[in-house]
């Protein structure tokens, strides 16, 4: 996803400066939308709207740019994902919200590291330059009560963090997005309550804090690692695949795939899903221990090495990437968008599924 020729900062400097693309930077950019022809599709471009859909794309450009400061990179790859990836996908929301007699509730699942929440986040930015009040709910926020995992971990020892199917309050989640999906309209003024999750309270074991009171919500962004994840046939578990390797470990991963038929009644509040995919699912590791030792060198606390494998480890052996999430981005009918994420954290591709 790199531009030829002339750089993304040079192509969209005229913007950032208030102006008109030139003729060269125009064509050069079209050129760059249809040449991927499966992120073309993705968002509905072709050759005889190509030109308009620069034009609505550059205005949310001029729009977003005064607020740059506040997303989450600061280098020429930012603006590259803002042009590419961040602002048509806002754009595409929009549309689909225009389309519906409530709120959009849109799904977005990634594994750790994909950057699922600073996806959420930009969107957020975004879409209200575009007139659309977003809100972003993780899968954290509908996590039950401290004092429910606690008497939870009493039945079940297995369930050492909080994360795997079985640790959340589903009905919670459920009732929220009914009652944002139930409004009359989408200007309605009545308050819902969104939960909120601090994981920093009690150690680390987080608990639910005072709710966010929200209203006229047009549309909402439920984000976690496992939203939604189907189950899959038990034969899946009979083979052996790392870290799942001993009967008890592939009891827990069988008991975990039967938890996950409860969230199912939750996952059709969805309206669509986006997977942010790493290309290689074993990049999750890789970057939480970048992170963590980016963490300890700025003086705070972090896990090991060692004890980052093992938490991975623990969350692939509840729902292994490559039995969840590897068959559902090809299921056209569930996933409406796949954002391959690389190594190095740049998008590789997009595509519908």
């Amino acid at each position: 996803m790199e531009f030829s020729n002339l750089s993304i900062k040079e192509i969209l400097q005229p913007l950032q400066e208030g102006k008109s693309l030139e003729k060269k930077e125009l064509e050069t950019l079209v050129n760059e939308e249809l040449i991927d022809q499966k992120r073309a599709n993705a968002f509905n471009i072709n050759s005889a709207n190509v030109r308009e859909k620069i034009r609505e794309r550059s205005l949310l450009f001029q729009s977003v740019i005064t607020d740059y400061d506040k997303f989450p990179l600061e280098d020429n790859y930012t603006l590259e994902i803002l042009w590419k990836l961040w602002l048509p996908l806002a754009i595409k929301l929009a549309n689909k919200c225009q389309n519906l007699s409530h709120p959009l509730i849109q799904g977005i699942l990634g594994a750790q590291g994909t950057g699922k929440t600073t996806l959420a986040k930009i969107l957020v930015l975004i879409l209200d330059k575009l007139g659309y009040k977003t809100i972003s709910i993780s899968i954290d926020d509908i996590y039950k009560t401290y004092a429910e995992r606690q008497l939870l971990q009493k039945q079940d020892s297995r369930l050492i963090w909080r994360g795997p199917p079985g640790t959340h309050d589903v009905n919670l989640g459920i009732e929220t997005l009914d009652k944002l999906r139930q409004s009359e309209n989408k200007s309605s003024d009545n308050l819902i309550a969104i939960p909120r999750f601090n994981k920093s309270l009690f150690h680390g074991a987080g608990d639910r804090i005072e709710p966010e009171i929200v209203d006229k919500v047009d549309i909402v962004l439920f984000e976690g690692w496992f939203v939604g994840v189907r189950p899959i046939s038990e034969q899946n578990f009979d083979i052996s695949l790392s870290p799942i390797i001993t009967k008890a470990d592939q009891k827990f991963a069988r008991d975990m795939n039967k938890k996950l038929i409860e969230y199912l009644p939750l996952w059709e509040k969805l309206d669509s899903l986006i997977v942010l995919y790493p290309t290689d699912y074993r990049f999750s590791k890789q970057w939480r221990k970048q992170a963590e030792k980016e963490m300890i060198a700025s003086g705070k606390s972090g896990m090991s090495d060692d004890e980052i494998e093992k938490f991975v480890d623990y969350f692939w052996q509840a729902l292994h990437p490559e039995l969840f999430i590897k068959p559902l981005i090809k299921n056209q009918e569930l996933v409406d968008l796949v954002i391959e994420i690389n190594s190095e954290h740049f998008v590789e591709n997009i595509y519908h599924s």
